[in-house]
């Protein structure tokens, strides 16, 4: 193993450099430095060399220019066993550099600002980070590169367990490490850059990169025989399952997240204080209140046996009697942006319930929380299908009456409410109504009549003066006839059959008003 005489240190998380730095230099490791760096390693007392007297090429274009050189590249890819790299180095004046410290321009954090431009942006595009990281790592038989400040003890460690050198271990670490950090990061660079590009939907890219981080290891997927763990996108930018955290309970399950995420995007829908009861990723419960105990209780009603063993998803703090109902029955899961002291004290009495915290879910839609757009992403065997996600919200301006009678202010509200439930129920989904809860649910069934009758059949509160909706049209009157029958006095459907004559005729038959909302909801 060759020590390490020389050390290039840029980097723009300074956190602990200057200790790292210290220490390198104790060791007789000289450094080089530019810009930023080198001030405050100067200003810390430790000599340093500025890039731009070793290359004898000034710092240029606004810094645009600092290590693109011969002089800096040619010292971190030149094979020190080979001869003629080492003559050509030797003609040209390049003195060798084993060691490389590089984190990059704060791209990532930049772009997470609500408020960022494209000038920002592209000012945050780090040019030579990357380049010296990947020449590093390339070489990584004779140069060790540190992207990450987490590692500058481990670093220092194996220098002086190897009497000034890097062990062949560790410098194969780092380099994976480096190419993993330049991967990601290009990856966030060309997910910003594309999502400018307004009117080039994700199915145009000839290629698709992903990028995630493993979160944890699950204790099996779907089912026991199968392996499982959690990926984390890099930037989160709205309240999400991979950004809670579990208070209480077991290790959350494959399930249990499925159900969770289900949970977790239905309450994001509604600005009032509201509960969702999910079963088997679908909603078997849905109700907002003058508070989440009134939410809560209505919501149960909806279905008191497919709640059993449910995950529940609030949108405000649990308060003590929010948990002490709860505490009433059987509950796997509960997500909530807050609990109270002694709500948190009576719920963790049930030690296998998990307790899931998300900050930031009682403010996400009251201050016009809106995703970011971004794609869906579902794998198929041998493949991926990608699309936008599914973010598109109405409001009653959106809706057009086709029939006789339009509805009554209080059936518009209980339209648009089922509306934003049957949004998240598995197709084809009906959703029987008031303004304020769910009362009948029926999802994934192949025909929509048969949905239609299984909501029905669920309903545990009288249907008369309910709304329905449905996510996509009616092919027949039937569903319509259906309706009528178990007591709907209005309909919301996209509409666009070619028998939609037939069911606005039924509707006119039994005096039922009728919107259309020009969209549909599948959700396979």
């Amino acid at each position: 193993m060759r020590k390490v005489h020389r050390a290039l240190i840029s980097v723009s998380n300074k956190a602990g450099i200057v200790e790292f730095a210290e220490r390198l230099q104790k060791m007789g490791i000289e450094i080089l430095s530019t810009g930023g760096t080198a001030k405050l390693l100067r200003e810390s007392g430790i000599a340093v060399t500025e890039v731009s007297q070793y290359t004898g090429f000034p710092e240029i274009l606004d810094d645009r220019v600092k290590t693109l050189h011969p002089k800096i590249h040619g010292a971190l890819l030149a094979l020190r066993d080979n001869p003629l790299h080492q003559k050509e180095m030797q003609e040209h004046g390049i003195t060798p550099i084993d060691l490389v410290v590089v984190n990059l321009y704060p791209f990532e954090q930049t772009v997470a600002q609500e408020d960022v431009t494209l000038e920002q942006a592209i000012q945050n595009i780090d040019i030579g980070g990357p380049s010296m990281i990947r020449s590093a790592a390339k070489n990584y038989q004779d140069v060790a590169v540190v992207v990450d400040p987490a590692r500058y003890e481990e670093v220092l460690e194996d220098l002086q367990a190897n009497n000034g050198a890097i062990s062949s271990e560790l410098r194969l670490a780092l380099a994976v490490e480096a190419f993993g950090r330049t991967a990601h990061y290009d990856s966030i660079i060309h997910a910003f850059l594309s999502s400018l590009e307004k009117k080039k939907r994700p199915s145009t890219q000839a290629k698709l990169s992903l990028e995630y981080t493993k979160m944890m290891d699950l204790r099996y997927g779907e089912n026991p025989h199968q392996k499982a763990a959690l990926y984390q996108e890099k930037v989160i930018t709205e309240p999400c399952i991979p950004a809670a955290e579990l208070l209480h309970g077991k290790e959350l399950s494959f399930n249990n997240i499925l159900d969770l995420d289900g949970a977790c995007e239905t309450v994001k829908e509604f600005s009032e204080p509201a509960a969702v009861i999910i079963k088997h990723t679908n909603p078997c419960g849905v109700a907002i209140g003058s508070s989440i105990l009134e939410a809560y209780k209505k919501a149960w009603a909806t279905d008191t046996v497919s709640a059993f063993g449910s995950v529940v998803a609030f949108n405000r703090n649990i308060d003590l009697a929010t948990a002490e109902e709860l505490n009433k029955t059987f509950i796997e899961a509960i997500l909530a942006p807050g609990y109270n002291r002694d709500a948190l004290d009576l719920l963790k009495t049930k030690t296998q319930r998990r307790l899931v915290l998300l900050e930031g879910l009682e403010t996400w839609r009251m201050v016009g929380g809106t995703a970011i757009p971004s794609r869906d992403l579902r794998k198929i065997v041998g493949g991926m299908l990608v699309q936008d996600r599914d973010l598109l919200t109405i409001s009653e301006k959106d809706l057009r009456c086709v029939t006789k009678r339009e509805p009554t202010p209080e059936e518009m509200k209980a339209l648009l409410f089922a509306w934003q439930v049957a949004k998240h129920v598995k197709s084809n989904a009906i959703v029987y109504a008031n303004a304020t809860e769910t009362i009948g649910i029926g999802a994934g069934q192949m025909s929509r009549v048969d949905s239609s009758r299984i909501a029905v059949m669920k309903a545990q509160k009288p249907l008369k003066g309910s709304v329905v909706a449905s996510d996509a049209f009616f092919p027949f009157r039937d569903g319509v006839d259906a309706a009528v029958e178990a007591g709907a006095t209005a309909i919301i459907q996209p509409g666009g059959s070619v028998r939609d004559e037939e069911s606005i005729k039924a509707c006119d038959e039994h005096n039922v008003a009728m919107v259309f909302t020009g969209i549909r909801h599948f959700r396979h």
